[in-house]
């Protein structure tokens, strides 16, 4: 008695996961076989196997019947060159048009078609498709994958303007930061933090909460009247692995800086270095403590006065600023230390900051400043050559030494 669709169906589900590509093969054959006339077609139409497939496995029935079966090649299950071919040997300049396409050229090239595109698997299965070549978006990935493609983000690698002298200066920082370290005298790296808006706008990364209750916050990032921004300038002490930062309310300027150093100073620098002869810094090339910066250094001539010793300066080149010790030792494990934290007020900033820990024992002291320190002061020409400043033979507009006056 010939077996119902049912029970064919049953009998694949329950052996076909067990089974190779050709043994499956075999399976729907014998069972159209023994079904007797319409087999093929109640087969097919109980397990979803195409005819071909069945009639190509009653061929193997009746080819192993005429004799032992051709031995296949270890790990396969069809002959040598059985099979659908691939459409990269079948379209010969499928693979030469998909690498034109998907060539970084194409992005300034005016008659690339993709060139103001993002180029996904469909837009250039597309595209393909436009040039006669019969692909979809699935084969497109296969393809490029084949060819060592894969998805890829940007990487922060270029640096900008790339000074000659850029090793150099790293040699003659780390001369004059090691020398300074080994006579125990205080090491400062310096810088502002990113900006911040105050208020109850979304901070990145994440932290536990209970499951569904997510902190709300403000859907768009317009800046609040009241609470404005926060400047984070902060000071990073090299040698005793601690840092201040000074939480600005007004502007980022070079006052604002040296007001940060200051407090630094005389809030833990001075108990940590009692006999202090000199103190080093190192501050990136731009921004409120640039080299150029006329005010940035009018401003450490008023604090090495009140020092009573040199203040000696190391700028970075252009473009190297992520090689200064603040931002890894101490920037990052405060931005760490606050992810998804919404920062709602100078207060919860300064709290978050000065909270901030880690296991090699760092410490940090935090103080909003909201002094007033308005933009655009100019340095009168007399005024800037009265400073009493030595420049280093080796690019002496990076490094220099600042003597307090005596008169």
């Amino acid at each position: 008695m010939a077996s119902t669709d049912g029970e064919i169906e049953r009998r694949y589900q329950l052996l076909s996961s067990r089974l190779d590509e050709r043994q499956r093969r075999l399976l729907v054959a014998t069972e159209a076989k023994v079904f007797g006339r319409g087999g093929i077609s109640a087969v097919s139409r109980a397990t979803g196997v195409s005819r071909v497939t069945i009639t190509a496995g009653l061929g193997e029935l009746e080819a192993d019947e005429m004799g032992p079966p051709a031995a296949l090649p270890p790990g396969r299950v069809r002959r040598t060159g059985g099979g659908r071919k691939r459409l990269a040997h079948t379209d010969a300049t499928l693979l030469c048009d998909l690498e034109r396409l998907i060539d970084p050229v194409t992005r300034g090239d005016p008659q690339s078609p993709l060139r103001w595109t993002c180029k996904s698997l469909r837009k250039l299965a597309d595209e393909l498709r436009r040039q006669g070549h019969q692909v979809s978006h699935v084969v497109v990935g296969e393809l490029l994958k084949a060819q060592g493609y894969s998805l890829q983000a940007n990487a922060k690698t270029l640096e900008g303007g790339d000074s000659p002298e850029r090793d150099a200066q790293f040699a003659q920082i780390n001369a004059r930061v090691g020398a300074a370290l080994e006579a125990g005298e205080p090491v400062i790296s310096v810088d502002t933090k990113k900006k911040e808006l105050v208020g109850a706008y979304k901070n990145a990364g994440r932290q536990w909460e209970k499951a569904g209750e997510p902190v709300e916050v403000k859907v768009h990032d317009f800046v609040d009247a009241e609470l404005g921004r926060a400047n984070p300038y902060g000071v990073y002490d090299l040698g005793a692995d601690q840092g201040w930062v000074s939480v600005g309310t007004d502007h980022d300027t070079a006052s604002f800086a040296v007001e940060s150093i200051r407090r630094w100073w005389f809030a833990m620098g001075q108990p940590l270095y009692p006999r202090a002869r000199e103190l080093t810094i190192t501050a990136d090339g731009g921004g409120s403590n640039g080299s150029r910066v006329r005010l940035w250094k009018q401003e450490l001539q008023t604090l090495a006065n009140e020092l009573g010793f040199p203040v000696r300066v190391c700028h970075f080149p252009p473009g190297t600023s992520k090689w200064n010790k603040i931002e890894h030792r101490l920037f990052s494990f405060i931005s760490m230390n606050w992810r998804a934290r919404p920062l709602i007020s100078h207060e919860v900033i300064v709290n978050l900051i000065g909270s901030t820990t880690t296991r090699s024992g760092l410490a940090v002291r935090a103080e909003l400043d909201t002094n007033i320190y308005p933009k655009g002061i100019k340095v009168p020409d007399d005024v800037f050559a009265a400073i009493n400043i030595e420049h280093d033979a080796f690019h002496g507009e990076w490094n220099y030494r600042i003597r307090p006056k005596t008169d």
